[in-house]
């Protein structure tokens, strides 16, 4: 799969590195734009997979990495869902301009939360698809409840995400208040496909139903039977969530 490394200007400003991937005989069907998880980055293996199959079957794809992660420049504590969102429409923006318009936003975890606010501000994207992806921003607060009042009594708190150090600023807890998700599902006029897993232990299931719950149609829901959040344990999951993903987008290209 040749993959051909680019940069954009990201939310605050900073370079964001991002791959294309794209088929060898240069003929794209149609633009995928997929958007990581938190605190994850666009090599995750499960993401290569899933971008490797729709390469094989005639998409191209741009993965990025937020800013202050991966490869990509900026302080990850100054982000927030609010740059999140940005992120992937300047991703959105510069895949347009440069190759051709995104036709299906992807996004894993919450990546995916934000794929849901910002599709229906892309106009080509026809459809939306998440896997394990949290019904609200609230959500992501769990991981680091335990240190919430560290964060608040002194603005900021460093904490294990994936057993990495992280800094969390209260910037963060603000911003992760003021978005009403399940008015944006609600609303979003797309084709939308729901990724999850019964045993999902860091989104549980209930946030599939609450977002198949708000949304419209269409609408389908893929049940992820034992796989774990981040599609590692078994590299079956990827792919099988990449194969489904390919024959699903074909409706909307």
């Amino acid at each position: 799969m040749p993959s051909e490394r680019v940069t954009f200007k990201g939310a605050l400003g900073d370079t964001l590195s991002a791959k294309i991937d794209s088929p060898d005989d240069g003929k794209v069907k149609s633009w995928v734009l997929f958007a990581h998880g938190f605190s994850i980055g666009k090599d995750l293996k499960p993401i290569r997979t899933i971008s490797r199959s729709l390469v094989e079957d005639g998409f191209g794809m741009l993965r990025f990495d937020f800013t202050g992660l991966g490869e990509s420049e900026g302080n990850f504590s100054d982000t927030n869902f609010t740059t999140n969102c940005e992120d992937i429409r300047q991703a959105a923006k510069f895949l347009t301009e440069n190759y051709g318009p995104p036709c299906v936003l992807i996004g894993h975890s919450f990546g995916g939360t934000a794929a849901l606010k910002v599709a229906d501000e892309i106009p080509q994207v026809k459809a939306v698809a998440t896997i394990g992806s949290p019904c609200d921003t609230t959500h992501i607060v769990h991981q680091f409840a335990d240190q919430l009042e560290e964060i608040v009594e002194e603005g900021e708190a460093k904490v294990l995400l994936g057993g990495r150090p992280f800094v969390i600023k209260e910037q963060f807890l603000e911003d992760i208040e003021n978005h009403d998700i399940a008015m944006e599902i609600s609303n979003l006029e797309r084709g939308l496909l729901i990724f999850h897993s019964p045993q999902d232990r860091v989104v549980g299931i209930d946030n599939a139903a609450h977002i198949y719950r708000h949304a419209k149609h269409p609408k389908s829901f893929v049940s992820l039977d034992g796989a774990d959040h981040l599609l590692l344990r078994n590299p079956a999951d990827a792919e099988y969530v990449a194969h489904v993903l390919a024959a699903w987008a074909h409706r909307y290209i």
